[in-house]
């Protein structure tokens, strides 16, 4: 597995992470516990060490015992704490969570700890009042590095990560990027880069890039606003991706993300092993050709209100 150091971290990581979240997670839906420590112990024999979930999730518990028996300092763990609440978010409850987090996981620190799916209108009162508390919970050594989480499907243009990027505060973000919304490029990877700021990816493939009645609706949805051709909204992916050694079209999305100069872990969320391996492959395999990288820049320069989902 590819491994890249996540920005001023320092961390060394697997380029792909396990995300224990979206729609097909592990320990989703009938998927017994065991296929899921499974997956877990599978995700380590293929090389990757990133592993990302989050109270909101319900994965820490299942994450937290597979790894039981995995040297602590063998992983890089991340979770997160719900923001998006009726009321507004209370310093000891950001505590209490942290806490029932770490009994979850089974460890006495997480690498790094998020706030999750910050709105824009949230990201002020959460800094001054909530940022605070982060950071004496890192003295205390129970958080290794701060991170923070867009809601990239509300915020698809990633107003308020360009909003916490102008303060030093953050040692990791994680940004939806993908074929189709790709603004973060313009955005977003600017100003991580000249912070030297870990990135992880979200929405590298979701339906849009995985089901192909959505794709092609959510092309026909584009076209119609003048933001793509209405030829790829006919042809779809194909003419772009002509002559190129690509398994799937979910194959091509991640190779074209984790290529994208600013990106670090590209996240995988599946509760399945054998879908785990395909994305494996896809990480270790090699670029895209530099023509094909361009017509997908080009087709989809206009975009930047769609998540993919």
């Amino acid at each position: 597995m590819n491994r890249i150091i996540l920005g001023r971290t320092g961390l060394t990581v697997s380029v792909l992470g396990l995300g224990a979240g979206g729609d097909s997670r592990l320990g989703s839906g009938r998927i017994a516990e065991a296929e899921s420590l499974r997956l877990v112990r599978a995700a380590i024999e293929g090389g990757v060490n990133f592993f990302d979930t989050a109270e909101a999730y319900g994965t820490e518990g299942l994450l937290g015992k597979a790894l039981r028996e995995v040297p602590r300092d063998s992983v890089v763990l991340s979770t997160k704490k719900t923001t998006r609440l009726e009321a507004p978010l209370r310093a000891e409850d950001v505590v209490t969570s942290l806490h029932a987090s770490l009994e979850r996981l089974g460890t006495d620190h997480v690498d790094v700890y998020h706030l999750h799916g910050v709105l824009p209108d949230h990201y002020a009162d959460l800094r001054e009042r909530i940022v605070p508390v982060l950071l004496r919970l890192r003295e205390q050594g129970k958080i290794r590095f701060l991170g923070i989480t867009e809601a990239f499907a509300a915020d698809p243009t990633h107003a308020m990560l360009e909003r916490a990027l102008r303060d030093d505060l953050w040692d990791v973000v994680m940004v939806g990027f993908n074929l189709l919304n790709q603004s973060a490029r313009a955005r977003v990877f600017p100003l991580t880069q000249a912070k030297n700021i870990g990135t992880l990816i979200m929405f590298a493939v979701r339906r849009a890039l995985s089901r192909p009645d959505r794709l092609r609706e959510l092309l026909g949805e584009l076209a119609a606003r003048g933001k793509v051709s209405r030829e790829l909204a006919a042809d779809g992916l194909d003419a772009l991706l002509e002559g190129e050694d690509v398994a799937s079209l979910p194959d091509a999305a991640y190779r074209f993300c984790r290529d994208e100069p600013g990106a670090h872990v590209i996240l995988s969320g599946t509760s399945s092993v054998a879908h785990l391996l395909e994305n494996v492959r896809s990480i270790e395999a090699a670029p895209l050709s530099p023509g094909a990288r361009e017509r997908l820049i080009e087709a989809f320069a206009q975009v930047d209100d769609v998540s993919g989902h």
